[in-house]
């Protein structure tokens, strides 16, 4: 029986990701020369900007016949790539084995159960720390991820060296982006993980308007990329500043950086949910917070855009909210 064709209906939940709203915050922005616009990822079905990549690795992996029907993914993960590759598992058919660190939130690993996969949490350097994950603890993540993938036999994305990160930011978050401003944007800012939001959003808003500035932020105690001492990787804003330097960095398109302490990033967040109506994380806070620095220091009318990557629901076990 042939199903009709609904112009408006999404064939899959793969389907409704991205296309996110880009929400101008004329509260937090006012009196500042500048305003700052907020691209809302926690609209995608994972509720997170990692939809993106999950979906477009998956996508990848099949056409080179990396993956094959019925097979298995192993994929190190803060829990929000984790979200996205459990949804588009769940949508294709695959087994899904999510390994992260004990100190990641709760509520990550709860959702990517409910989602179907396999959660393998691995203790952290010098014992339990929740909330806060280092780069050691990311490197024992790692082992474990490598491990499981080749008992498994799996297939392992691999977000931070996978080219497909940045490129689905650079063919969708960017072009987003650009046509939703209709070019009238100065400024681009994020916090740096794997670097694939950064990186591809620049490289799409640099092709279009080369002089358009990128800016990238990092933890305060954190700052590798920006080539200052390291001070305490234990920050807070989990899924950035992991004090490496991430396969996909491009420095070409970094035109400056940002420090952002945990207490800016916690005192934003707070004020984007009560004088925005936003519901963010840490990160969101943390990108914010960079932006309206710029926005500060911007010519008048110029318009610094910005990402919030996914939802203050997946930080209600920590201290972010009173």
């Amino acid at each position: 029986m042939s199903r009709p064709a609904f112009p408006g209906v999404c064939g899959s939940a793969l389907d409704a990701i991205g296309r996110t709203p880009l929400v101008a915050l004329e509260r937090l922005s006012a009196g500042l020369p500048g305003l700052v616009l907020a691209k809302l990822e926690s609209y995608s079905p994972g509720h997170s900007v990692k939809d993106r990549i999950a979906r477009r690795m998956v996508q990848e992996a099949e056409r080179s016949g990396a993956l094959r029907p019925g097979g298995a993914i192993v994929e190190l993960t803060s829990g929000n790539t984790g979200v996205g590759l459990a949804i588009a598992a769940a949508v294709r058919g695959y087994r899904f084995i999510a390994v992260m660190s004990e100190g990641n939130s709760v509520e990550r690993q709860r959702m990517l159960r409910a989602l179907g996969a396999e959660v393998v949490l691995v203790p952290q350097v010098g014992g339990s720390r929740p909330g806060v994950v280092t780069g050691e603890d990311l490197e024992q993540v790692e082992r474990r991820a490598a491990e499981l993938t080749v008992e498994l036999h799996a297939f392992r994305p691999d977000q931070f060296a996978n080219p497909a990160n940045v490129a689905a930011h650079e063919e969708t978050t960017g072009v987003e982006i650009w046509e939703q401003t209709g070019g009238q944007i100065d400024a681009w800012t994020c916090s740096v993980g794997t670097g694939g939001t950064f990186v591809g959003v620049a490289r799409a808003l640099k092709q279009r308007h080369p002089a358009l500035r990128c800016i990238a932020a990092e933890p305060a105690t954190a700052r590798r990329l920006a080539g200052c001492e390291v001070t305490d990787p234990r920050h807070q804003i989990q899924g950035t500043g992991y004090n490496q330097v991430p396969p996909g960095w491009d420095p070409a398109l970094c035109d400056g950086f940002l420090g952002v302490s945990d207490a800016d990033a916690i005192t934003t967040t707070r004020a984007l949910a009560t004088r925005e109506g936003i519901f963010g994380g840490y990160s969101s806070g943390a990108n914010v917070w960079a932006a309206l620095q710029l926005a500060a220091q911007a010519g008048e009318g110029q318009v610094v855009v910005t990402v919030c990557p996914d939802t203050g629901l997946k930080y209600l076990s920590t201290g972010l909210f009173p």
